[in-house]
């Protein structure tokens, strides 16, 4: 986080409340791509262990998703930011329920494994797929702590490999159960957990839109395709 400088405010206080949540998104963002990296390997390898340990670990994400979120209120309730102030604020409480959300898709999969993998090995290797998901996080994760807005546009585009590969996943899968129909619920165990994976990458897709509205203070929600378009050739 130390390229990204924040604003200096004349109350030191309200300067420390900023780095604190800050300090603890980053927290929680590390907490959710190793909750992410084990589910991974937990599926991989049908280690029911390992997938408890990411069902109880999911606990832990949703508190600091509300903590975190507890405090950006009580910071806006306070010290009633403006500008920039504002717009990391608000940026913070949506990236912490992206950031929850793809905690409770890893928790998802685990919970998968434990009822389905043992009886019915998956048909297709999702590992790539996961690893993919797992390193864009990462990667998303370091361009929001510095706000750094051309490394989000690179990891924006990073979505279309995945969604190829998990639209190539979906191909296979579909072969198997045109060949023999008795393999339909463990394709539609394949297909839960291929799908979970895939949403991961648009959630990190949201992150990066979160990034371009802090730097640019532009929402891109009902503009985005012809916005990204133009900044994303203007990259190239």
């Amino acid at each position: 986080m130390d390229n990204f400088k924040l604003n200096t405010h004349i109350s030191g206080q309200f300067n420390a409340e900023l780095e604190h949540i800050r300090t603890e998104v980053s927290k929680m963002g590390g907490l959710v791509e190793q909750q992410l990296t084990n589910a991974i390997e937990a599926m991989h390898n049908q280690d029911s262990d390992l997938a408890n340990h990411v069902i109880e670990g999911d606990k832990k994400v949703n508190k600091m998703e509300m903590d975190i979120d507890e405090a950006c209120v009580r910071i806006i309730a306070k010290r009633q930011p403006a500008a920039s102030d504002l717009r990391l604020i608000m940026v913070i409480i949506k990236t912490i329920s992206e950031l929850e959300r793809i905690g409770d898709m890893a928790n998802k999969i685990c919970q998968t494994a434990l009822e389905k993998f043992s009886h019915q090995p998956l048909l297709v290797n999702l590992e790539s797929l996961g690893q993919h998901t797992v390193t864009m996080l990462h990667d998303v994760l370091d361009a929001f702590a510095r706000m750094d807005l051309k490394d989000a546009l690179c990891i924006y585009r990073e979505n279309k490999k995945i969604d190829q590969e998990y639209e190539g996943i979906v191909r296979q899968l579909m072969t198997y159960m045109m060949e023999d129909p008795r393999t339909i619920p463990k394709v539609l165990t394949a297909l839960f957990c291929a799908r979970s994976i895939e949403r991961i990458g648009d959630r990190c897709q949201n992150i990066c839109e979160f990034i371009f509205y802090f730097v640019e203070g532009q929402d891109l929600r009902h503009q985005k395709g012809e916005m990204l378009e133009k900044l994303l050739a203007k990259d190239r």
